[in-house]
């Protein structure tokens, strides 16, 4: 919730002051990337539906006159001369046309879609496709690294705005009207206060819920986590997400581009074969087969073994299948259950914050709670110009006394498990002191409201 206009106790303590000060500083900072990644993120929750439009004209084909995966992949090569294989997407339902993913020599990637019947029908940039670019928004503010920066940020100050508005928002002393639900009768500022607290307060679990499973893939933050993930002993092996700017949303995106093999070696099985083991597997789409030592875009590099998976963005329903290229024996099989603790942990938040995790019904709920954050956000703007002095900035006023030490720990513990806040908070208390000491109090918002 961002900014509160919390109904003070008779005599507000300093500990409440403080509190309702940073929630307040947290609040205007994170207002522009509360309304952005919102909306974007609101988008982003139906990815599934949004490709499955882009790819309404390739479905139904009909499987009359059906060729092999190996005439389809000829095809697409022979359309794309030097181009090398890099994946095949199985159809969704029998008669849909097949993707299959290229690298070209000037090193950009190519999805074509092939009909049943081995024709090529279109040809699309995996980068310029919406919901990439909207993931792209979404994590990186289209300003790469900085970017990715910023939205660390900006998610630990709304963590920090949540915390806050819920000390903000204890009933004191405790009435349901006004707190659990709005008072319908009053007007004005009054009423906008009721409608802040109580759907803040609705909306606070999930919010941080969003936040943290968002935090794994982040630049700053989840690197720190990836360190204490190997060099604690926690996990072996690699982890299953990307971290950082330039990955798609939940970082599957990014690999390091790896020398891919042709779909079919000198002695080796073809790619039907490979094909007709995934359709046996019967795992959720969308299903790829990759040949040796393929790109891929999350996980363990690909050795020299075809490798058959699920990408569901539920990854509860994410499955991985190795075989040999010669023989076609299954050498290897793993699955959500298989994984750390940990990164079941991470997985499914990742499926949450996704909007995959529980279907159309975990789409709802992130888009309500993506409406009611902007609302209340907008309303805790209005609140505050409302309540503004003219000619001031309006922030609340400290009191004189000293501060609680629960204030203090309430801002050092984000400080030391958000990095990015606690360097923020620093330079952000410097500039309050010097407005404190040249700005004078008469800016400021009077201790009782």
């Amino acid at each position: 919730m961002t900014r509160s206009d919390p109904v003070a106790p008779p005599s507000a303590t300093a500990t409440y002051r403080t509190i309702w000060r940073w929630h307040f500083y947290a609040g205007l900072f994170v207002l522009p990337f509360v309304l952005i990644l919102s909306l974007t993120g609101a988008i982003y929750l139906f990815k599934p539906q949004i490709e499955h439009w882009e790819e309404r004209a390739w479905l139904g084909l009909g499987t009359r006159g059906a060729v092999a995966a190996d005439a389809q992949l000829a095809a697409v090569l022979a359309a794309n001369p030097g181009a090398r294989f890099e994946n095949y997407r199985l159809p969704r339902q029998a008669g849909d046309a097949a993707m299959i993913q290229l690298g070209l020599a000037d090193g950009t990637k190519r999805q074509l879609f092939v009909s049943p019947q081995g024709k090529v029908l279109a040809s699309l940039d995996p980068d310029a496709r919406f919901a990439t670019m909207v993931a792209r928004i979404h994590g990186t503010l289209l300003l790469g690294r900085w970017g990715d920066r910023l939205v660390e940020l900006a998610a630990s100050w709304t963590i920090v705005m949540i915390l806050t508005g819920l000390y903000l928002w204890w009933p004191r002393p405790f009435r349901a009207a006004g707190t659990l639900y709005p008072r319908l009768a009053l007007r004005g500022r009054p009423l906008l206060r009721d409608i802040h607290r109580a759907t803040g307060f609705w909306i606070a679990g999930l919010v941080l819920v969003m936040l943290a499973s968002g935090l794994p893939w982040a630049g700053v933050w989840g690197s720190a986590f990836q360190w204490a993930r190997v060099e604690l002993g926690l996990v072996n092996g690699p982890q299953s997400w990307k971290i950082g700017a330039g990955g798609d949303h939940a970082g599957h995106h990014g690999a390091m581009p790896m020398p891919a093999m042709p779909a079919r070696g000198q002695t080796g099985l073809p790619l039907a074969s490979f094909v007709a083991r995934a359709e046996a597997e019967q795992m959720a789409f969308p299903v790829l087969v990759l040949p040796p030592h393929a790109p891929q875009r999350f996980g363990p590099p690909v050795g020299d073994e075809w490798i058959v998976k699920s990408e569901a963005q539920n990854r509860w329903l994410g499955r991985r299948v190795t075989y040999d290229p010669y023989s076609g024996a299954e050498t290897g099989r793993s699955g959500f259950a298989d994984q750390h603790v940990v990164d079941r942990v991470v997985a499914t938040g990742v499926a949450w914050h996704e909007g995959q995790l529980f279907g159309i019904a975990n789409q709802i709920v992130g888009v309500l709670t993506a409406i009611a954050l902007i609302a209340i956000s907008v309303l805790g703007v209005v609140m505050w110009l409302k309540r503004r002095p003219r000619g001031s900035f309006g922030a609340p006023m400290r009191l004189g006394g000293a501060t609680h030490r629960g204030a203090v720990v309430a801002l050092v513990i984000p400080a030391l498990l958000l990095p990015l806040f606690g360097a923020s908070l620093i330079v952000v208390l410097i500039l309050d002191q010097l407005r404190q000491r040249f700005g004078g109090r008469p800016g400021s918002t009077p201790a009782t409201h």
